[in-house]
């Protein structure tokens, strides 16, 4: 009896979230606008690009803090620890714009390493599940490929580093609508298997 009930809570839980699909297409939408508008102007001072940086990182802690209220009890602790790592950067980044904009470079490096190498494990572990796996697959390679080139001789380039702001909004717009079509996919199957 608690497994069935257990099961019961399960599919409501799952329902609630796949029903906030739209959020998820709404966020990742905001950030390919975001990312439009960062390569459209014109930054030539070492400020503007960490401040640009510092909103991009609380940005991105809001969007971590709002995944808690739609993940499953395993990812809420992951989507808080990355929240308060995306706050803690920001303000380091107004606080310290200097420091901010020497250590953009490798910070990137790392960060789409980490960021290409989780889109493509998520890719093939939804598979069988997504049928737009692919394009998950091509934007975790896309990022791979970016991380080596970021790492090279271009890191005193103060153009190249606004570029790495609009490819960390680019990439993070293109992963929000991946997962909103994800869970709309999730909320057309739940309602198909549901009782008549």
């Amino acid at each position: 009896m608690q497994a069935l009930n257990r099961t019961f809570t399960n599919r409501e839980v799952t329902e609630e979230v796949a029903d906030r699909w739209w959020i998820f297409l709404v966020t990742g939408i905001s950030w390919l606008v975001f990312a439009l508008l960062v390569f459209q102007w014109d930054y030539t001072t070492v400020y503007a690009i960490s401040i640009l940086f510092g909103f991009v990182a609380l940005a991105a802690a809001v969007n971590e803090f709002v995944a808690i209220s739609m993940s499953t009890t395993g990812w809420k602790w992951i989507h808080g620890i990355l929240g308060v790592i995306f706050v803690v950067v920001g303000v380091w980044a107004f606080v310290h714009p200097h420091a901010a904009f020497a250590t953009l470079a490798d910070l990137m490096a790392f960060f789409l390493v980490f960021k290409g190498t989780f889109d493509l494990l998520v890719a093939f572990m939804t598979k069988n599940q997504f049928d737009l796996w692919w394009l998950q697959l091509i934007t975790g390679v896309l990022e791979i490929a970016l991380a080596f080139w970021v790492a090279g001789s271009f890191r005193d380039s103060v153009i190249l580093l606004v570029v790495y702001v609009g490819i960390i909004a680019l990439m993070r717009g293109f992963t929000e609508i991946f997962f909103a079509l994800k869970l709309h996919g999730l909320r057309n199957d739940l309602a198909r298997a549901a009782p008549a």
